[in-house]
């Protein structure tokens, strides 16, 4: 599958692929004219990118996890880990802009707003 194919297929643009491919994310063999070839599963692969990426996870996470999922026969546990970590750490910054939001919102009712809190 060529490039234009996989990105009609995907949504994307070139651009988009060809940085996936430049992060590891994604591989195509290249052919004699120097077009690059996807295989068929890359367009499935694309779409989990895209999805983990919608659930927060960043390339980074998600070029360090893939390898591990793909070569498991049953990639659910590890899975499942990720994501339960992914919302632990979603968890907790929303505990440290709940905590921000407290502290803007005294800030804003004392005299002397950039004044060092007592605490």
């Amino acid at each position: 599958m060529r490039i234009g194919e996989l990105a009609q297929a995907c949504g994307l643009s070139r651009e988009a692929l060809r940085f996936y491919e430049k992060q590891g994310l994604i591989g195509a063999r290249r052919l004699g004219n120097g077009y690059r070839d996807y295989p068929p599963e890359t367009a499935m692969l694309v779409h989990y990118i895209r999805t983990a990426q919608q659930l927060g996870f960043t390339l980074a996470e998600i070029g360090q996890r893939l390898p591990a999922l793909w070569q498991q026969e049953d990639a659910g546990a590890l899975l499942a880990i990720a994501l339960q970590q992914k919302l632990a750490d979603i968890d907790a910054r929303i505990h440290a802009l709940s905590a921000l939001r407290d502290d803007l919102a005294s800030r804003l009712a004392s005299a002397c707003p950039l004044q060092p809190s007592a605490g």
